[in-house]
């Protein structure tokens, strides 16, 4: 360590005897380094310097993009208005937060679907970031309205590949990817269920919506399903509300020994009919989703909607941050729930066999 000392004028100034100031003590100076007073200058300049230039430079960052996200529902309106809540939770789970980089498009066709094309349109005109379709007729729609916006279905609204919406699962090619039917299986395997809740079952009422062409070919195979069961099917292909009414006069006068009920937005709002229908007349039913149980129904196999909603925001996600519909494989749901309803059981005086109730994944009391 070496000292920065007086030069020998400005000893001559100093008066002998007296205390030297404090201005000419030396200062200690680590080798090839500046003074420590100046360091702690330049310390609390550049401090100074950071502080009023940071609101320049937050100025200056340009604003977190906010993605938009429309919603095209053949269905009832939600509750909100906004999409479905499990939908909002899976995004806001991978960091979509509404409000700060993801705002929501919805529109409901509330059963109407000569409405879809018209809603397509205004979510296109919107210039959203990306449309998920609920149900078959507003898949379609979307798909007429635009070949540039990503479009993800979710959940599945038949067989995508045989509706033509997709060109295969693993290259769905086009600007449509998401959830897709295994409506072979599927079909078979509920009318084999409902064949062992009610083993006395020869004719069984179906009851699906005849514009819906996802639905139209679900029925095809469930009636397959029943040739092979040796059960004839009763069939009410119903289009609007009023024809329920018509279907359940049909079964009042030739009474079927159970039901099947096809899932899809405008079913799903009647659903409560048919869960009526079937109490009153004692009828066992068998449905597609396990909320329609808790409802009242007596059992269902088929995917969970939640887990269909948490796929998308995978979908959705991918996509947002670059991904394109085409070269993202379209899925099958990975699992399928039965739902049995005890308390509708015991009130159709049904006892279902121990072979079925072991394999029943949620018991509603």
């Amino acid at each position: 360590m070496r000292y920065v000392t007086l030069n020998k004028a400005e000893q001559d100034h100093r008066n002998p005897g007296s205390m030297p100031r404090r201005d000419n003590v030396a200062e200690p100076v680590v080798h090839g380094r500046p003074p420590l007073l100046i360091v702690r200058y330049a310390f609390i300049v550049s401090v100074a310097l950071g502080l009023l230039a940071a609101p320049f430079l937050a100025a200056s960052q340009p604003p977190q993009k906010v993605f938009r996200v429309g919603l095209l529902a053949a269905g009832a309106r939600t509750s909100d208005g906004a999409p479905p809540g499990a939908l909002r939770e899976a995004l806001r789970e991978l960091g979509y937060v509404e409000g700060q980089n993801v705002a929501y498009e919805a529109r409901f066709a509330e059963g109407k679907t000569e409405r879809l094309p018209g809603l397509a349109a205004e979510l296109v005109h919107l210039n959203v970031d990306i449309i998920v379709v609920l149900g078959g007729p507003a898949a379609e729609a979307a798909k007429q309205a635009t070949s540039s916006i990503p479009i993800v279905i979710a959940p599945a609204a038949g067989d995508a590949v045989a509706l033509g919406w997709i060109a295969s699962l693993p290259r769905p090619g086009g600007n449509v990817t998401g959830l897709t039917d295994e409506s072979v299986q599927l079909s078979a395997k509920r009318m084999q269920l409902l064949k062992e809740a009610v083993p006395k079952a020869a004719l069984i009422a179906v009851l699906w919506n005849a514009n819906d062409q996802g639905m139209t070919l679900r029925y095809r195979e469930i009636e397959k399903a029943a040739r092979f069961l040796q059960v004839e099917v009763q069939a009410f292909g119903v289009r609007e509300p009023d024809d329920f009414t018509v279907a359940f006069s049909t079964m009042t006068r030739r009474r079927p020994d159970a039901i099947f009920l096809v899932a899809d937005p405008m079913t799903n709002m009647n659903r409560k009919r048919v869960i009526e229908f079937a109490a009153t007349h004692r009828i066992p039913a068998m449905y597609e989703y396990d909320f329609i149980v808790r409802d009242g129904g007596l059992m269902s196999y088929g995917p969970s909607f939640e887990d269909s909603f948490r796929r998308a925001a995978f979908y959705i996600d991918r996509i947002l941050k670059g991904a394109k519909p085409a070269d993202l494989p379209a899925e099958q749901p990975m699992r399928y729930y039965l739902t049995v309803n005890l308390k509708t059981t015991a009130a159709l005086g049904l006892t279902l066999p121990p072979s079925l109730m072991v394999r029943t994944d949620e018991v509603v009391q």
